[in-house]
């Protein structure tokens, strides 16, 4: 037995003051009130209604426990609504988890203007290496990965960018820019160290012709496994590094660094939301999501077009 599905039923046997009646407003079988009723009367050891062929009446004890059953309805109702309540009104915390460039890059410049648009939703950002352990612990967690990433997780895919070639226009201003992958051998390159790429070597490829792939065996100038610290060193003009276009399309709109060997690319990455559940995702959490989204796709696209417009003046055109 349901004891919250008896105990409603009970109450609306009493309110209808029948049994039938009370199928009717319910719109389930008579004989499924009946049973119901009767085995919560078994589990109370006590009648609650007397039956006769024209009416149903409460017993003392019918009347009794229907004042603390309607007490006990409406409490529930109204946890339930306080709950629904905070589920979908854009305030109260918002447990973020992010790694550390999508952290720096991708969150940090948006929080002011984010809660200059929702002053009622408050962050609380974690910045960790992705663990699907973890999940469960936040309300939106945000990591990288290839666009076909599949996990045993709920993740939703926010937007996908090229992982591009960039430099300081100081450097392409000293050491000229390459118009193929094989002159990078003769450029200073930054190469991000990863445990899945063992060998100091670029895989590239046309951005529209991906079966065009061009390995670059590197000799580099700097190698590490940070990206602040490649993207700090190629806007200081030390040479050419990778990365993804989300991270650096401040950098591209204001100029700091420019696109190299355009229009060869390095791969696609995709931004993926990882939530603790399919159901019930808190619209404040939807919110930020689709900020993200829209904030980042509108900096890319600023990004691109000025790319576009360098490009054209390294190919003298």
């Amino acid at each position: 037995m349901d004891k919250l599905v008896a105990m409603r039923v009970f109450e609306r046997v009493a309110n209808e003051g029948g049994f039938a009646a009370a199928a009717r407003a319910l719109d389930i079988s008579p004989p499924v009130v009946t049973r119901l009723v009767a085995e919560l009367e078994a589990h109370l050891g006590a009648r609650l209604f007397q039956r006769t062929t024209r009416r149903v009446v409460l017993t003392e004890a019918g009347e009794t426990y229907l004042r603390r059953v309607r007490q006990i309805l409406q409490d529930i109702e109204e946890a339930d609504g306080l709950v629904s309540a905070a589920t979908n009104e854009l305030k109260g915390w918002l447990r973020v988890q992010a790694q550390p460039a999508i952290a720096s890059y991708m969150i940090a410049p948006l929080i002011a203007s984010f809660q200059r648009a929702y002053p009622g939703i408050r962050i609380d950002l974690a910045v960790n290496a992705f663990s699907s352990a973890s999940v469960e612990d936040y309300d939106v967690t945000l990591f990288g990965a290839g666009p076909d990433f599949d996990a045993n997780i709920i993740a939703r895919k926010i937007i996908e960018s090229k992982v591009m070639l960039v430099a300081s226009a100081d450097y392409i201003a000293r050491r000229g820019y390459p118009q193929t992958p094989a002159d990078l051998s003769q450029h200073d390159c930054l190469f991000l160290e990863h445990p899945d790429r063992p060998t100091q070597a670029w895989y590239l490829w046309p951005e529209d012709q991906p079966e065009q792939l061009a390995e670059v065996k590197l000799n580099p100038v700097l190698v590490a496994n940070h990206t602040d610290t490649l993207i700090r060193a190629a806007r200081d003009g030390l040479g050419i590094t990778t990365t993804v276009l989300n991270v650096v399309a401040p950098y591209l709109a204001r100029g700091e660094l420019v696109q190299v060997l355009h229009p060869w690319v390095a791969g696609q990455l995709a931004l993926y939301a990882a939530l603790p559940s399919r159901k019930f995702v808190p619209q404040r959490s939807r919110v930020f999501m689709e900020y993200l989204a829209q904030q980042i796709r509108s900096l890319d696209d600023k990004a691109l077009a000025i790319c576009a417009e360098t490009n054209l003046c390294y190919f003298g055109l």
